[in-house]
Parts: structure tokens; C-alpha cells; sequence
């Protein structure tokens, strides 16, 4: 078979692969619609020997370089319908294996996701349907004559990646100065999107909404504490669609009980959920969502298309778009 699907979650796959899309890889792809798990592949005794090209999403094996060099001795590509591939490339690079990922389709709906608490946060809306059931339309309306509202106050992105800069692309719909954080992100760049470069501190000290947009490493592990956190200016709001393990959670939790006008949105914890008890649940000012900003529903589609569009440019020796590179799974979340 000179292509396969491969996952380990087989209803997970077909939120992604829809049968249209399915039919369309057979096609193009000589593939069959079996979905093969990480089992069927190491009993497989060479029947993967001429696999040429693997299609997968979330759920895809992890391999070490000895099994793939035994069971995928032809492999070229990877196509990953989803977004971090940091649990599987490595091996794969490794062995000249390239990895493709539809990062840039899950950071579509994140950043809508973003701009939508952004929004939402500028005009009270967290604070003001709060006060509103606990101490009347009167104070829940005094509340909402503090906020900034949207137009030329100053939003500040954590991490300007892929999700950061759609974030940046949508945000030119609103007058916003936009401040950024991301020592990876050139000066030059910097000026093409229309963002001021700055340190934390003043992200924090001078931004209504803070977003955090971080790859998730050991060097950011940790990285937002309670140095930051203090900073922060009245009624600001702090969003995380990045990752739990980013944000020293205790000092967060003393951020918001010091700071009853500071509100936090946490799509993201560590752990996630956050174990029981946790000060999350309890405190007013907090607010958690289960993980819903990347993609779902039919947003799923998109993640496949990519790969389809990917597979097709490779396979006529066209440029490709979103080719992961060891280099990149430095930096990429």
C-alpha cells in the first residue's frame, strides 16, 4: 500500500477525516479506508515495506527510529491532520522522514476564539453578567463605564507564532495598539504587522487584555508569575489558550484574590482539568473553559484539507506550506 491511515482513536479520526474526504484521498493517494493503530503496524511482519505516505490526526503513534526503520523502510511523509507533532516528529526526522502538520488550520479558530474574549473582556462583558445576577443592573452598569471599551487602547500578545499573528491579522478589524512579547519574532516583522515589541512588564503593566500565545517548552515553563501578574492595570483580563505549564498557577490564584477587578480566562490549566479543590473553581474572577479553542465540529474538516493540499503540492514537487522542520520543534508550541 503505497499510503495508510494510522491513529489509535479511530472515532477521534473521523471527526477530522470526513468519508468525502476519505474518497478523495483513495483516489489520489491509493490509500484504503482501514485506520491501522500502532499495533497493527508492529505485527504488521513487512506488509508497510513500500508505505510511502502516512495521513493521521490526533491519536498518531509514537515511534522509535528502530520501528520505523523496520516497518516503514519506504516512508517519505508524514501528513499530520492536527496541530503539535512534538509527541511523534522526532524519530521521524531522524530518519529523513518529513513531517507535515495542519498547525496553521487549528490556529484558525484559537485565534478567533482570542479575539472574541478580547472583545467580550474590553466591554465588561465577564465582569458586568457577573455583578449583574450578584448586585443588580445599577452596579453592573456603573462596572461597565470603567472598561476601555475597543478602540485605541492597548492589547498585548504573548507569543506572535502562527496562532499570534492571526490573532495580529484580525485585530487590524479593530484601532488597537497591539504590543508583543516574542523574542523570536524579528524587528523587521515586527514593523510589516503593525505591532510594538516590548517586555513583559510592560505588556502586563499597560494592557487592558493580555493573551497568551507561548509554545510550550522548557523554557517557558513557568514563565508567568506573579511578578507579572502584580503589574497588572485595573479591570485587565488575562487569557490563556497557550498552555497551563506557562503560568505559575499559585501565583495567579494570589493575583485574583489580591485584585477582585482582575479577571483570568483559562481555556488551558495545568493539569487539566485542575485537580479538585483548586482555587480556579471558586474564585469569581476566574473564569475556565475545557480546552475549547482549537478546533471542533466541523472545524475538524479544515485540519484534513490542509493535508490534502500539502499531499498534493509534494507529491508534484511544488513548494509546500507547512513542512516541520527539528529546528522548528524548538519553538513551536
Amino acid at each position: 500500500m503505497k499510503s495508510i491511515f494510522i491513529c489509535n482513536n479511530e472515532p477521534v479520526f473521523h471527526t477530522v477525516y470526513t468519508s468525502e474526504m476519505i474518497d478523495t484521498l483513495k483516489e489520489e493517494a491509493n490509500i484504503d479506508s482501514k485506520i491501522y493503530s500502532y499495533n497493527d503496524i508492529i505485527t504488521s511482519n513487512g506488509k508497510f515495506n513500500d508505505t510511502e505516505y502516512l495521513f493521521s490526526t490526533w491519536g498518531m503513534p509514537a515511534f522509535t527510529e528502530d520501528e520505523i526503520k523496520k516497518h516503514f523502510p519506504s516512508l517519505k511523509c508524514v501528513f499530520y491532520g492536527a496541530g503539535t507533532v512534538q509527541q511523534f516528529a522526532r524519530p521521524f526526522l531522524n530518519c529523513g522522514v518529513k513531517v507535515f502538520s495542519a498547525w496553521a488550520a487549528n490556529a484558525v479558530p484559537v485565534a478567533e476564539y482570542t479575539v472574541a474574549q478580547i472583545i467580550l473582556a474590553n466591554k465588561s462583558f465577564f465582569v458586568s453578567s457577573r455583578l449583574f445576577k450578584s448586585e443588580g443592573h445599577r452596579n453592573a452598569k456603573v462596572k461597565f463605564k470603567e472598561f476601555p471599551g475597543n478602540y485605541c487602547n492597548k492589547i498585548g500578545l504573548i507569543g506572535a507564532g502562527m496562532i499570534g499573528k492571526l490573532v495580529i491579522k484580525l485585530l487590524k478589524n479593530y484601532k488597537f495598539d497591539v504590543l508583543v512579547f516574542d523574542p523570536f519574532l524579528p524587528d523587521e516583522t515586527a514593523f510589516e504587522l503593525g505591532v510594538t515589541k516590548t517586555t513583559l512588564n510592560e505588556i502586563f503593566s499597560k494592557c487592558s487584555v493580555i493573551s497568551n500565545h507561548l509554545a510550550n517548552n522548557e523554557q517557558t515553563q513557568g514563565m508567568l508569575n506573579y511578578s507579572h501578574f502584580s503589574k497588572v492595570g485595573k479591570n485587565a483580563t488575562f487569557i490563556n489558550t497557550g498552555r497551563g505549564a506557562q503560568v505559575v498557577e499559585k501565583d495567579l490564584i494570589r493575583a485574583l484574590k489580591e485584585r477582585p477587578d482582575f479577571t483570568a480566562i483559562l481555556d488551558v490549566t495545568m493539569p487539566e482539568p485542575p485537580e479538585y479543590g483548586c482555587e480556579f473553581y471558586s474564585l469569581d474572577n476566574c473564569i475556565l473553559t475545557p480546552h475549547i479553542a482549537g478546533s471542533s465540529g466541523d472545524e475538524c474538516h479544515r485540519l484534513a484539507e490542509y493535508m490534502l493540499e500539502e499531499f498534493r503540492l509534494y507529491t508534484k514537487s511544488k513548494p509546500t506550506n507547512y513542512e516541520v522542520t527539528m529546528k522548528m520543534l524548538e519553538t513551536m508550541a
